[in-house]
């Protein structure tokens, strides 16, 4: 596979810049790492054989104990042939069903000297494998295509993993300001993003800008209407557990509010690079162009990207909720009540505000880049 593009000194120094922030923050300490415990141990394993007599089925739900032969493949005990159960408990969210050659990830209980198995847990299915390879997948595709391109933005997606892991959601847990946070971690992935792909230039200042006007405006609206709305943090899925968990200081409303605009901020990014780079193109061809000119292709652009992004903002909202809706239309709810049930308007508060930032962001980066472009003319 060849790279077809070359690299520039700054590029090249830009990616080891990345690279070495990546490592810092992923070594960052915190009080949230995995436990170190001596008397168990996370091993992968095979199933050989399974025992449903104790399973009780009651249409589509099971409930009862299923009884499995496991053989370890991983690990200080490998090979070793063990006994587990998997307990199901009627909950098909929960409930994990076991068949015989599946692979499974085990938690051994040991004894206090570390090398005697008292008892195997069966936590769920080994899916880290098939993760693997449609990562390997993706990275060969992307590369493969996109060159060095490609490259710089598969280390931008790392980069961005590697914040919200560590940043972001270690800081929530903290209990640090969530909008502030999550203001400072967008604009820190906008910065290394934009610049990384599109290079310190022009265009990558006003990509920037224009992508942090965007989520300006997203945060702003946000704010505004959740609290006219009356939405509650605690309608996502598992938020309340936290306060549950010993986190109770957790403010859960601002979390949600910092996770509408952090969801439109990609997209709110891809409109900005996509206006600046038509307009460095534009400018390219006619250096003598004037800032009225400019501004007015850069609208045009925005309006034909504008009238797509908003539509994928809505599909990949939808998709998320579209069983909770089905449980609406097959009830029968009639559509106000539906419509003012605050897990609904919680997602249709993502959707609105979400497509505000898209919408303002391409006049704005439009603007933008009709200033910084024609500065010297």
């Amino acid at each position: 596979m060849l790279l077809k593009n070359n690299l520039s000194i700054k590029e090249i120094v830009a990616l080891c810049v990345i690279v070495v922030l990546c490592i810092v923050i992923a070594l960052i300490p915190n009080r949230f790492h995995e436990s170190d415990d001596l008397q168990s141990e996370q091993v992968k394993a095979i199933v050989l054989k399974v025992d449903d007599s104790q399973i009780l089925e009651t249409g589509i739900i099971k409930t009862g104990s299923q009884q499995l032969q496991i053989k370890i493949r991983s690990g200080k005990f490998k090979n070793k042939i063990l006994k587990a159960s998997n307990q199901l408990v009627g909950r098909m969210e929960f409930d994990k069903y076991f068949t015989e050659g599946d692979k499974a990830l085990v938690v051994l209980n040991l004894n206090e000297s570390g090398n005697e198995i008292i008892s195997a847990n069966v936590i769920d299915h080994y899916r880290i494998h098939m993760e693997t390879i449609l990562l390997l997948i993706f990275v060969a595709l992307l590369i493969g295509f996109a060159g060095w391109t490609g490259l710089k933005a598969m280390l931008s997606f790392v980069f961005a993993g590697i914040v919200i892991w560590k940043l972001l959601l270690p800081g929530f847990l903290l209990g640090y300001s969530p909008i502030l946070l999550a203001i400072g971690v967008i604009a820190l992935l906008t910065c290394v993003i934009i610049f990384l792909v599109a290079g310190f230039n022009r265009k990558g200042m006003v990509a920037f800008l224009g992508a942090m006007s965007g989520v300006g405006i997203t945060c702003v609206m946000a704010l505004l209407f959740g609290q006219l709305f009356h939405i509650h943090g605690a309608i996502k899925p598992f938020a309340e557990t936290l306060l549950y968990s010993g986190y109770n200081y957790l403010n859960l409303t601002e979390i949600f509010l910092a996770g509408v605009f952090i969801s439109s901020s990609g997209a709110v990014m891809d409109i900005a690079m996509d206006i600046a780079a038509s307009q460095a193109e534009v400018v390219q061809q006619n250096k003598s162009i004037s800032k009225k000119q400019l501004r007015i292709s850069g609208f045009a652009v925005g309006k034909t990207v504008v009238g797509t992004m908003t539509t994928t903002l809505l599909l990949a909202y939808s998709g998320g909720f579209s069983a909770l809706l089905m449980v609406f239309i097959a009830q029968g709810t009639p559509v106000t009540n539906m419509l003012n049930l605050n897990y609904v308007s919680g997602e249709i508060l993502q959707i609105l505000v979400g497509s505000f930032g898209l919408v303002l962001v391409a006049p704005f980066t439009a603007i933008i880049g009709s200033w910084i472009y024609t500065k010297g003319n």
